[in-house]
């Protein structure tokens, strides 16, 4: 059983009330609290030891990366981020200068996104570390962007590039909360996704929560120089294009909006956002599945994102 097919099985009868606008399925639960003018958002986020980092890893960078990921689900959604707590599972044996260390990491996101760490807990966790985010959020009433609205004949776009993320950008998670925020405010975006397993996989999931297909051009995907320098260096690496669709970790903004907006998007991204790349890379069209043109033609993508316990 997978990660995916896990959660359809937790989630299938879960309990709900008034206060749920959107609940499992999206990169926020979306809650109703009587606010006038906004909803809330509502995300958790974790990180474990060998998993998202590893023991040397520097640990200001594992509390950076920690928060990071949590606001790049806020992103996703168009939202401002509040406040967060901070979930904290350690071994008996941990070093209290080290722990310190990965808080004082969280300060620096915390500061420039506006959070206060509110609290949090304690736990202990017999081999590694782990780091748990509960983040509140909010957004207008009624404008939080979801994974379920791309229309087929949509244009599909990524911010910055892919794959070769465990080079170490994957510890230097930039949250593109103000590009989303530009993004909600000049353009209606139909659909939107942070890309954290791989664009092939994220963008299955935007695809399967609005019931359309879509067609990439694969001399259109951003490739990473560091996907590119890997496969360069060693004969076991991901072919670049593979890495960029499966490597996970770019936490980039994936989403769609009608194709007649493509042009004012990119002249007006490029004058917003210069150090920002935004790529144009295919099209929403009706069925299922996902399609890839080449040099050899067009051909179903069979690869897949990062899934746990696969």
């Amino acid at each position: 059983m997978d990660e995916f097919e896990l959660i359809r099985k937790l989630t299938r009868s879960l309990p709900t009330n008034d206060t749920v606008a959107t609940g499992v399925g999206d990169d926020c639960a979306v809650l109703d609290l009587g606010v006038p003018d906004r909803q809330f958002l509502f995300k958790t986020d974790a990180v474990v030891e060998g998993i998202h980092f590893l023991p040397d890893t520097a640990p200001e960078k594992i509390g950076h990366k920690a928060l990071a990921r949590a606001l790049s689900d806020i992103a996703a959604m168009a939202g401002t981020p509040i406040a967060a707590l901070v979930t904290l599972g350690l071994p008996k044996k941990f070093d209290p200068e080290r722990v310190a260390a990965i808080y004082q990491g969280m300060k620096p996101v915390a500061d420039k996104f506006g959070v206060a760490i509110v609290g949090g807990e304690t736990t202990t966790n017999p081999e590694r570390v782990f780091l748990s985010i509960a983040l509140l959020g909010w957004v207008p009433r009624g404008k939080a962007v979801l994974r379920s609205g791309a229309k087929a004949g949509d244009a599909i776009f990524v911010s910055g590039d892919l794959g070769g993320s465990l080079s170490g950008r994957h510890l230097e998670v930039e949250p593109r909360i103000a590009e989303a925020h530009w993004l909600a405010r000049h353009f209606h975006v139909h659909a939107m996704i942070d890309l954290s397993d791989g664009l092939a996989g994220d963008l299955r999931h935007v695809l399967q929560h609005s019931g359309v297909g879509a067609e990439l051009l694969a001399t259109s995907i951003p490739v990473s120089r560091a996907a590119r320098q890997a496969a360069k260096a060693s004969t076991s690496a991901k072919p670049p294009l593979l890495a960029a669709l499966t490597d996970g970790e770019d936490f980039e903004l994936l989403f769609t909006l009608p194709s007649r907006s493509a042009v004012p998007l990119l002249d007006g991204w490029k004058e917003q956002f210069p150090k920002v790349k935004l790529t144009c890379i295919g099209k929403v069209v009706a069925g299922e599945g996902i399609t890839i043109r080449d040099q050899q033609g067009v051909r179903k993508l069979s690869a897949h994102g990062y899934v746990h316990f696969a």
